[in-house]
Order: structure tokens, then sequence, then C-alpha cells
């Protein structure tokens, strides 16, 4: 395997990223958008690990999820974002291959811990609707922890199975990837052997990484609803679904695209369509997360005040 790296690497020593537009003015408003975009996913998902921090009313399992949740995500789009900002106003538009490869492993190892705390979350909210006298020994500070470390194991070991078996294929030309980054799918197009094998592995990649997590937040969920329609009180009812909105919402903007996107043959490969997919599930989804959750919850918009109006006060 060795070997096949370093041959990998004499034929393409870096890749040139295509981006989304070749015309200057159409770059320039995209630069725009997607750096005040970029700006305002840090500064929401800051503003949410700040307030969970601060807030001991909120150091609860739920929002202590909802907290690695938001570092993710800000890490996430930092995987992928300055490098398109810097491409959409600089001529040189590549990336070495050593920093693509850190790049797709840095971009899996994130998108796949995202997939596995939404399940988490989910369980979260299936144990403290259906089970609450249960909740506190069920979801105690120790599982909590034992929940994320085995998250990002999963995350390793899920990102280094595809960064390995997608960068020890020889690419020998043309180095142009028809992206904003280095996704799987689109550097195996530009793979000079067959990828039949990649495409397989992939797709039991996704299913174990993607429709598993999906299939137990769904079984989660209707557990969930079919205990919250045996409460008798309306407000009860209103308040339970209410607090999962945001979760399911989340999930589908998140889900959809990366199945489609990771789970497909490679035959139905369209540069066009995937780099609008992995924005979704990239940015938008990221973008969004804060403004769900802090508008749909009760919870953080008091911490909000509560913080924000202290200082004031102490002011």
């Amino acid at each position: 395997m060795q070997s096949l790296g370093k041959e990998n690497h004499s034929f393409v020593s870096e890749f040139i990223l295509l981006g989304f537009s070749s015309e200057s003015q159409v770059r320039i408003a995209l630069f725009s958008f997607f750096l005040l975009l970029y700006l305002i996913i840090l500064l929401g998902n800051g503003l949410i690990i700040t307030l969970i921090y601060m807030d001991s009313h909120l150091h609860t399992p739920m929002y202590f999820f909802l907290s690695i949740l938001s570092l993710v995500d800000m890490s996430y789009v930092t995987t992928t974002m300055p490098q398109m900002l810097i491409n959409m106003v600089c001529p040189k538009k590549t990336i070495s291959w050593g920093a693509c490869v850190a790049q797709m492993f840095i971009f899996l190892v994130l998108g796949i811990a995202e997939c596995v705390l939404y399940a988490i979350m989910a369980y979260d909210r299936y144990v403290a609707i259906c089970f609450p006298l249960h909740y506190p020994l069920l979801m105690g500070r120790s599982i909590c922890i034992k929940m994320v470390t085995g998250c990002w194991a999963i995350s390793i070991a899920g990102a280094l199975i595809y960064t390995v078996f997608t960068m020890r294929l020889p690419y020998c030309g043309p180095h142009k990837i028809n992206h904003f980054f280095c996704e799987v799918p689109a550097v195996l197009k530009l793979a000079c052997a067959d990828t039949s094998f990649n495409d397989h592995l992939d797709f039991i990649l996704g299913f174990t990484l993607l429709l598993v997590p999906f299939s137990l937040i769904l079984v989660s969920y209707v557990c969930i609803f079919a205990s919250i329609l045996r409460i008798h009180s309306s407000h009860g009812r209103l308040k339970s679904f209410s607090t999962c909105a945001s979760h399911i919402t989340v999930v589908i903007m998140f889900y959809g695209p990366a199945m489609i996107m990771y789970m497909r043959p490679g035959s139905w490969y369209d540069p066009k369509r995937d780099k609008k997919l992995a924005l979704f599930y990239n940015v938008v989804s990221a973008f969004l997360n804060p403004i769900i959750y802090s508008l749909r919850n009760k919870d953080v918009k008091g911490a909000f005040l509560n913080v924000f109006g202290n200082r004031r006060a102490s002011q």
C-alpha cells in the first residue's frame, strides 16, 4: 500500500478545484455571500456553545450534545469554506495532494460524527419523553461521555476507510476536481483505474454510517410520537412536539442529501448537482442549526437573556 501511495504522489502532486463559476462577477458575488454565511455560522454556533457553557440551567445531556453538535458544525464548515473562499478570489485554485487527503479525512470525520450525534440526540429525546423517571439514570454524565467517545471512534474509523481506499488509487490526470473541496465522489472520478470496488465499499459504508443511524432516529421518533399522543393535556402534547420538531427538521435536511451523495452508484455522478447537495449538508444545515434550536427553544432564549441581561445589569 505504501508503494501505491508513492506512485499516486508521483503521478499527481496537486489538484485543481474548479469550484462554482469561472466568471469574475459571479465569483465576487458568491464570495461575498459565502463569507457572510460563514461568519454567521461561526457566530451562531459559537453563541450556542457560550450560552450552554455559561448558563447552569443548560447543563443537561440534551444541551451537552447540542454543544458538541455546534462545535462539529463550526469545524465542519471551516474544513471547506475558507478554501472555497480563497479559490474564489485567487487565480491559483490548486490544493496539494497531502492537503487534499487531510481535507477529505477531516471532512469525513466531522460528517460521520454529525450523523452519529443526531442518532444520539434522538435517543436522548426518546428516553426523556418515554422514560422520564429513568432519564437521570439512563443518561448520566459518564454515559453521555461514553456515547460521545464512541461517536468519535466510529467517525475516525469510518473516515480512515473512506480516505485510504480513495487515495490509494492511481491519479494520473486530468487533475481537475469539479467541486469546491476534496470530496470522495468527485475525487474518484479522476482515478485512472477501476473504481467498482470503491462504489461497493462506499455503499456499504453509507448503509452503515448513514442508513443505520437514520433508521434508529426514525424508530426513536415513532416511539416518541406514540408516547406524545397518550398525553391527555393538549398543552403537554404541543410542548413535546415542539421539543422534537427542530431535531426532525435538521435530520431530514442533513441525511437526505448525504444519502443521495454517498449511497448512489458512481455512474449517477453529476458535478453540478453534487456541489449543491454538498452545500446543503455541509453549509446549510450548519447555518440553520443555531437558528432552529434558538428560535424554537425557550431554554436557549432564556439563557441568552440571563447571560447578556445580567451583564448589562452589572454594567
